[in-house]
């Protein structure tokens, strides 16, 4: 069946792992949106756009060409921009700092949300991100919601970290996971939310593989 699947969460709660394992395993197409909010503002940052200025940044959104390469394996998907790959340079510190400033633009998002319609239209796909259930796929044949504690998500966040920079602080870590929280949550626009017919899944004490058959057992089921 070509399905659509939504999965929402905060930062570090594992989503986009569990999204793009889940797609493998059915064969689907996976989207990350948060790679595309990054696409966006590295593309800000590379045409030195200030931020302040919200309609030339959602300009610069809208007419931006993106595109994904399909994962294969355990290869990721790339994300490719104008013919670029640009990929490798979607987590440089530039645009952690800035991400959730564009995110929160809401020109940005009503641009974005049009992109990723558009990309779910055929199905057999699963979109994770922050407002897919709610307001990107509000009629996705599944929806998720994976969360899991504060400290949970920041000791994930710096264990990924802590291999290119040995000297990070984890307190640091948690605050900013935290920050992100409050952004995401509170913004005016799309903000981050458990949608009332989503499956909340606790990921704190689970590992991947387990989150990936929880996911895969809900959706067999409903479709039995």
């Amino acid at each position: 069946m070509s399905l659509t699947i939504a999965i929402d969460g905060p930062a570090g709660s594992g989503k986009s792992t569990a999204a793009r394992r889940l797609a493998r395993r059915l064969n689907y197409r996976y989207l990350d949106t948060g790679a595309m909010y990054r696409a966006v503002t590295y593309e800000v940052i590379r045409s030195d756009i200030d931020l302040n200025y919200e309609e030339e940044v959602a300009h610069l959104a809208e007419k931006m060409e993106m595109n994904f390469t399909p994962a294969e394996g355990d290869k990721k998907s790339r994300i490719i921009v104008e013919g670029r790959d640009i990929t490798d340079k979607l987590r440089i510190p530039e645009v952690n700092d800035k991400v959730s400033r564009v995110a929160r633009i809401k020109g940005v998002r009503e641009v974005m949300v049009k992109k990723q319609r558009a990309m779910s239209a055929n199905g057999g796909l699963i979109m994770d991100g922050r407002d897919i259930g709610s307001q990107v796929l509000p009629n996705a044949d599944f929806k998720f919601y994976i969360t899991a504690t504060l400290e949970e998500r920041a000791r994930r966040r710096y264990k990924e970290i802590i291999k290119k920079k040995p000297d990070t602080d984890f307190e640091e870590i948690k605050k900013s996971v935290a920050r992100r929280d409050k952004i995401d949550t509170e913004r005016c626009y799309s903000p981050l939310i458990k949608p009332e017919d989503a499956v909340e899944i606790d990921t704190t004490d689970l590992s991947i593989n387990e989150v990936v058959d929880k996911l895969y057992n809900i959706i067999k089921e409903g479709t039995s």
